[in-house]
């Protein structure tokens, strides 16, 4: 039995909303946040489409279990009323160190004192955020991989000062929630996963960055050399290119640099964000 009972998401973008669906799918009540009602009508569309894909893969989510989960979600953009009854806050916020070390500087005000914090942050360790939680003993960090419902991991990573039954309890409600604990021991920039899928997307953006091949070459290399479903400019497409940009742009690397710079200029800039938007470095139908 969970400990956790209510809980409420921080961001609704592509991997926010897939966190927030599979809870509720998992039959806890959800509170998903975001910081205008735009942003939430754009969540809305992206539950209803989740539903659809769950319907489609998920066995048993066409007997009224995606409409069900759909009913667990409420929808908040005022972050005093999402965490007022919360037991645990998972934060999907963008990419940013000072995004997120300022939405918990934010949220260190409004969260009850029971309320334990969990990052999804996909690069950042846990230790760079903690003294802005207010609480750094129930912080940690439980990363979810994209398309959550095939590919259920959850990474869970604490910092020096993480409470072991925090860790413990995080690592439980992971799995009641249809994911695998992968349960890290210390510290790693990258946790598991993208310790091992970053230095691929590196090497994609700089052979792209330098000219050395299209996307397509590239993506087609990957898949027929190693037999992988997708390219690395596919996963990009699929995790959004704005990710893509904070990641690279974060990185000293002249070539990621690079890489950065013409994200921004082709793609970022021109509305092209990857699935989400329609458009990245492929194209998607509507």
């Amino acid at each position: 039995m969970s400990q956790f009972h209510q809980i409420t998401v921080l961001g609704t973008g592509v991997l926010g909303s897939q966190i927030a669906f599979q809870t509720a799918y998992s039959g806890f009540p959800v509170v998903a946040y975001d910081i205008s009602d735009e942003a939430l009508e754009a969540a809305t569309a992206r539950f209803a489409k989740l539903a659809d894909i769950y319907r489609a893969q998920v066995p048993g989510a066409a007997d009224g279990a995606a409409d069900a989960a759909i009913a667990r979600i409420r929808l908040s953009a005022d972050l005093a009323d999402a965490v007022r009854d919360a037991d645990l806050v998972i934060e999907a916020v963008p990419e940013s160190l000072e995004v997120k070390r300022a939405t918990y500087a934010k949220l260190a005000d409004v969260a009850p004192a029971k309320t334990v914090f969990a990052t999804n942050s996909s690069t950042l360790l846990p230790s760079a955020i903690a003294d802005w939680t207010g609480r750094p003993e129930q912080f940690l960090a439980l990363h979810f991989a994209n398309e959550i419902w095939i590919h259920n991991t959850g990474e869970i990573m604490g910092h020096p000062g993480t409470d072991p039954a925090v860790f413990a309890a995080v690592s439980a409600f992971a799995a009641e929630i249809g994911m695998v604990p992968i349960e890290i021991r210390k510290e790693q920039p990258g946790y598991l996963l993208n310790s091992l899928l970053v230095p691929l997307l590196d090497a994609a953006g700089q052979l792209y960055a330098d000219g050395i091949a299209e996307p397509e070459a590239v993506d087609a290399a990957w898949r027929i050399g190693t037999g992988a479903p997708a390219g690395p400019f596919q996963i990009f497409d699929v995790v959004g290119l704005t990710t893509a940009y904070n990641v690279s742009i974060a990185n000293p690397n002249p070539k990621a640099q690079a890489f950065a710079k013409l994200l921004k200029e082709r793609f970022i800039d021109q509305g092209k964000l990857g699935v989400a938007t329609g458009e990245g470095f492929y194209s998607y139908a509507a």
